[in-house]
């Protein structure tokens, strides 16, 4: 076993069995600097000999494209600020991070964007030179951005052709009206369509969002907090702050169910996705923490459904749950595919009949304590390298800012009773805060 799992597994074992007072579920000491200009610098040392993770987190995602027919623009700009500047043009970038054995790739979700390279100690000050140039000076002409543009519309008509990717922009579509929510992060299709003519905006959109008091840097791995924070002082400190948070408008409460019914032009089984509006992230609220273990205990792969549905009749090819975190009102989804078209309405009621059930009967509380700890013991586990804790805690530090919150979560799941998990059913999985789009192939 390796000395950190061993470590984490001896940590997470003592905490079971002690309630003299309570401990700090994050296993690792952290510092957090704060620089002038505002930006946020979070430095967390574990034993990884030689190894550093290094993330810089742009506290924007497609959540905040609120101007109409700009939506897909924090999923395109990832792609742009790989297209270099005066000081390190696109060629000389990947060039220099393939020299030093670096991997650098990002990702763009509905809350926020995230930039990442794998790197060794000895190369971390060269990242950071090239990490705080292309986040203060990118450049790029218009020819090169409409030749982006056109790729991010073939990774959307690529990505359209997965009955789920088809599947969710239903959803989302159905179940919001204002909310930039709304759209999936790669946007409505006519907008990305309209992208090569937006080159002014995209200049606009990174003055805007790609500022210091927006971007969270995560820093893991074999570090020296002191030597890191100097360097990041050295390189970031002449960034001017400047962000302005975007008015997202609210979305206003759901009073009827929706439904709707799509088709895939091609071959696919059925799937269902129900979807009910939940709340904001916020690890205080005893109902909403109640409502992320409720979604494992009904729907999960030990809940007395799906050993009914899958292993028993065997009429889904699966059944699962997806309760998230964010930033605004989410979707609280149960979805399945359906191995026979038939079946749809048997699955459906299925799923609102154990709803039902959580409504009105506490869960087995041996169980309750057992789902806990498998949470608690899955996420310590999650930790083991820098490149996965730097990842693993990147949506907390998107939507609050900071780790403290993950202490805040984990406390909060301690505390949650059947009759929590009982009244969290009661409050969101209700049927007009319900949404439900059934998908068919065009070929079953």
């Amino acid at each position: 076993m390796k000395p950190f799992m061993a470590s984490v597994l001896i940590f997470f074992i003592l905490s079971l069995g002690s309630t003299a007072m309570p401990q700090s579920i994050f296993p690792y000491k952290y510092r957090t600097e704060k620089l002038s200009n505002g930006l946020t610098v979070i430095m967390i040392p574990m034993e990884s000999p030689g190894l550093v993770a290094y993330y810089s987190v742009v506290r924007t995602g497609s959540r905040d494209e609120v101007e109409p027919g700009k939506s897909g623009f924090a999923h395109f700009f990832e792609h742009m600020m790989f297209r270099g500047t005066k000081n390190f043009p696109a060629q000389v970038y990947d060039s220099l991070v393939t020299a030093i054995g670096a991997k650098a790739n990002a990702y763009t979700t509905d809350d926020y964007t995230a930039y990442h390279l794998n790197v060794a100690k000895e190369d971390l000050e060269k990242v950071i030179e090239l990490e705080s140039d292309r986040f203060q000076s990118l450049d790029y002409e218009k020819a090169p951005f409409q030749t982006e543009a056109g790729a991010v519309y073939g990774e959307y008509r690529k990505n359209i052709t997965s009955p789920y990717a088809l599947l969710n922009e239903k959803v989302q579509d159905l179940a919001y009206d204002v909310h930039t929510y709304k759209h999936t992060t790669i946007g409505f299709e006519a907008d990305i369509k309209a992208m090569p003519e937006a080159y002014e905006y995209s200049k606009s959109f990174f003055q805007r969002f790609y500022r210091p008091d927006n971007v969270v840097l995560v820093i893991t791995g074999d570090i020296s907090p002191d030597a890191t924070i100097a360097l990041i002082k050295k390189y970031y400190g002449g960034w001017q702050k400047g962000y302005v948070p975007p008015q997202v408008v609210p979305e206003p409460p759901q009073t009827k169910e929706r439904m709707a019914e799509i088709s895939y032009p091609g071959r696919t089984l059925p799937i269902i996705d129900i979807g009910y509006k939940g709340e904001a992230f916020d690890p205080d609220n005893t109902l909403y923490v109640a409502a992320l273990v409720l979604g494992d205990l009904a729907f999960g792969e030990t809940s007395a459904l799906y050993k009914k549905l899958y292993v028993q009749e065997q009429k889904v090819e699966f059944i699962a749950p997806s309760i998230p975190m964010n930033r605004d009102v989410p979707l609280f989804e149960i979805y399945s595919m359906v191995k026979d078209t038939g079946d749809i309405a048997y699955v459906r009621d299925e799923v609102y009949r154990t709803l039902e059930e959580f409504k009105t009967k506490p869960v087995d509380a041996p169980r309750l304590n057992d789902l806990k700890k498998r949470q608690k013991y899955s996420f310590l586990m999650s930790l083991d390298t820098p490149d996965h804790l730097a990842g693993r805690v990147a949506r907390f530090v998107a939507m609050t800012g900071g780790l403290e919150v993950i202490d805040r979560l984990y406390g909060k799941f301690e505390t949650i009773t059947p009759q929590d998990v009982m009244a969290a059913a009661q409050k969101y999985f209700t049927p007009e805060r319900r949404s439900v789009v059934v998908l068919k192939g065009a070929r079953q």
